[in-house]
């Protein structure tokens, strides 16, 4: 789909350092960079690094220095600063507590001392492997709507989830899928926003800052489709305005599976020890080859 030449286009690119980016993160960022090159509008990255047993600051210099070598340019970020700093997620935790203290005086939000296993439980399936998605939390765990909320600080040591609209539609247009629709309470449930470790949610996190930042355009992955779906509802309650959305479809290997970070062979850092160079995977993702398999056995010297 064609992107909007307003000169108030702000794109983003999110790497998580939690290990070396693959070529799905690079294709992801490349799409994200031309969106943004295209509009004629700022693009900024982000250093996505709330997971404090997993993200390491080797890995978010290795993030800005691939993507350097591959070709991508931002004017904002914390390698080059800019009118939003911090632009590292672990610093920005005060931006966060004012938005849960928000939905808190909003009464969007309620503690949860279920474990994800009891969830899983609950639903008769405690094996179900859900991947990075939130298994459906069931109606039964939340509280009573008029039940009194307790202080966000008399609850510790509990996770805090946001109360969807129960069998509320809802849409977007995605400017790469085309229109996606999602049923509130059905095809998802209450979500973390705050967690009992005392930092902000994926889901939570990622809106505001999408928002404080001025983010007009998020281009991620496909797999976040229905993260787009809670972060709306976020949006809504705190009543920012929504920013537009380019899910890319996911580069997959050799079995046809989507990459993971532990694709070492297939890492951006790996490939260019082998030769390859940033021009040859421009070229193929110019040329829109999803397969990793395919790129490398066409492009490989």
């Amino acid at each position: 789909m064609p992107i909007s030449s307003a000169l108030s286009y702000r794109g983003r690119i999110a790497p998580s350092p939690t290990g070396l980016l693959h070529l799905g993160h690079a294709r992801t960022f490349w799409v994200a960079a031309e969106r943004a090159r295209a509009a004629g509008g700022v693009l900024t990255l982000r250093d996505d690094d709330l997971d404090r047993q997993r993200c390491r600051a080797d890995f978010s210099a290795a993030a800005i220095e691939d993507l350097r070598w591959l070709g991508l340019e931002w004017s904002e970020g914390p390698d080059v600063g800019g009118p939003h700093a911090p632009y590292r997620q672990s610093e920005r935790l005060d931006t966060y507590r004012r938005a849960l203290e928000r939905l808190h005086a909003l009464g969007t939000i309620f503690p949860c001392t279920h474990s994800r296993r009891d969830v899983l439980e609950a639903a008769g399936a405690p094996h179900e492997d859900a991947g990075d998605d939130e298994p459906l939390y069931p109606r039964d765990f939340r509280p009573p709507s008029d039940a009194r909320l307790p202080a966000l600080d008399a609850s510790n040591g509990c996770n805090w989830r946001f109360r969807v609209p129960d069998g509320e539609p809802l849409t977007f247009n995605d400017a790469l899928l085309g229109e996606q629709r999602s049923v509130a309470g059905v095809d998802f449930g209450d979500f973390l926003v705050w967690r009992k470790d005392g930092l902000p949610s994926y889901q939570l996190a990622c809106a505001i800052d999408d928002a404080t930042m001025g983010i007009t355009e998020v281009v991620r992955g496909a797999d976040l489709v229905k993260s787009t779906f809670r972060q709306l509802l976020l949006l809504r309650a705190l009543g920012h305005p929504a920013p537009g959305y380019a899910h890319c479809p996911l580069v997959t290997g050799p079995d046809g599976s989507r990459l993971a970070k532990r694709s070492d062979s297939l890492s951006l850092r790996a490939l260019r020890a082998a030769g390859v160079t940033p021009a040859l995977i421009r070229s193929a993702f110019a040329s829109n080859e999803l397969s990793a398999y395919d790129l490398l056995s066409s492009h490989a010297p």
